[in-house]
């Protein structure tokens, strides 16, 4: 049976059209920008993607410690909407701002700051599924969401390409070309956040306090306690803080790795333009797959899917293998992610989602950190970006193996 989106739902789906745009940026052409700046300061391409996952962990790390508590924050009555406004605005402004530093390291700083508060406007938004919709109707809207923002995203990133890449041909500048890609991107972001920020109703939250901060912390405190008891929860985290490293690393690394590897830039562009092509009939296919097969059976083949993808990239250096990964990654993508977020927000207190979801993001956003850590670390110990790759396929097995004592709780 079809199901129809109310209006409260479409105004959900529509800020992972917004807020993909960004991420779609960060993932191919941003890695390429920051590497024409890096090199024409005397940077090696080692130290460049070296440099480049500092700063992402950087960001996740800070995500993982602000998001419990700013979650938290976020669940009293009045402050979810508040919270979620403030972040997607601030990321955007950054975003809009992103051709302003000349210097390697001032660009970085400034895209740190963007990643932060693009990470924090998710912690809200996912949080935010528990109030627009129906337990039974979580994974079809979730993998909708993700599906929508993969093949909305290739709008403003198709545009923007056309400055990018022809920026010669048009008579411009590559560095009045950015600013343009930038300030496209920045209003896409801003423009899908409006309807879900001014029209969303928090329906479940907490009655304000008098110390609401110093209550906070009190709670954040009790979550931590109660997600140790309530097994199932735990035993989730703890899998989906493994699993997820390799998905976030790979959004992340994907142009990056490609790029250090001496790989066509074109072709680069092209093959991440696939994979949210691609994403957009696949997640497509998972929503309609979750009202007929259990989720948990579903998050598994991705699991499964995603450790063939981690160990064929060890490999990789040629263009057609790019291709391939991308392909496969869009296929899965969309999935994964969707589900492990519905399948989330069904196994704890609706009043209190905020928070949990605070939790969620330290493992998704911790993980990430580690992935992609562990590939600048590696590769620079070693001059070879392939080995960092190896770590990333390892962690899909521990996922694996802990995803499977929850689904038998």
């Amino acid at each position: 049976m079809k199901i129809k989106l109310n209006r409260q739902e479409i105004r959900w789906v529509v800020y992972d059209i917004g807020n993909s745009a960004f991420i779609l940026l960060v993932s191919t052409i941003l890695p390429i920008y920051f590497n024409s700046i890096s090199s024409a300061q005397g940077i090696p391409e080692s130290s460049y993607l070296s440099y480049w996952s500092y700063a992402t962990s950087i960001s996740t790390l800070a995500v993982a410690i602000l998001g419990p508590i700013l979650g938290t924050l976020a669940d009293y009555q009045g402050k979810k909407k508040k919270v979620f406004l403030l972040s997607a605005l601030c990321g955007a402004l950054a975003l809009a701002c992103f051709w302003v530093p000349s210097y390697w390291l001032s660009f970085l700083i400034l895209f740190i700051v963007a990643k932060i508060c693009y990470s924090l406007s998710l912690i809200f938004y996912d949080s935010m599924l528990v109030d627009i919709t129906t337990e039974d109707r979580m994974d079809n809207i979730s993998s909708k969401g993700y599906a929508w923002g993969y093949i909305g995203s290739c709008i403003p990133f198709l545009i923007s390409l056309v400055f990018v890449l022809l920026y010669e041909t048009l008579g411009i500048s590559l560095n009045t070309a950015m600013m343009i890609a930038f300030v496209i991107n920045a209003l896409w972001w801003i423009g899908f956040t409006l309807p879900l920020a001014f029209h969303y109703k928090q329906k479940y939250y907490i009655e304000p306090k008098a110390h609401p901060v110093k209550d906070t912390f009190v709670r954040l405190y009790k979550t931590l306690k109660d997600a140790r008891q309530q097994k199932k929860v735990f035993l989730f985290l703890l899998a989906f803080f493994f699993f997820i490293d390799g998905v976030y690393t790979i959004i992340d690394m994907a142009t990056a790795y490609g790029t250090s590897l001496g790989l066509d830039t074109t072709g680069l562009l092209l093959a991440l333009l696939v994979t949210q092509i691609v994403a957009f009939p696949a997640s497509l296919t998972f929503a309609i797959l979750s009202k007929k097969q259990d989720a948990g059976k579903l998050i598994k083949i991705c699991i499964v899917a995603y450790f063939c993808i981690a160990v064929f990239a060890i490999q990789l250096d040629k263009q057609w293998e790019f291709w391939l990964l991308a392909v496969a990654v869009g296929c899965f993508q969309g999935g994964i992610q969707a589900l492990s977020r519905s399948y989330f927000a069904k196994i704890i207190p609706e009043n209190a989602s905020g928070e949990y979801f605070g939790l969620f993001d330290i493992c998704g956003k911790g993980a990430s950190f580690l992935g992609t850590f562990l590939i600048g670390f590696v590769t620079q110990l070693t001059g070879h970006q392939n080995l960092g790759v190896a770590a990333i396929s390892i962690m899909f097995l521990i996922g694996l193996y802990f995803f499977n004592k929850v689904t038998r709780l």
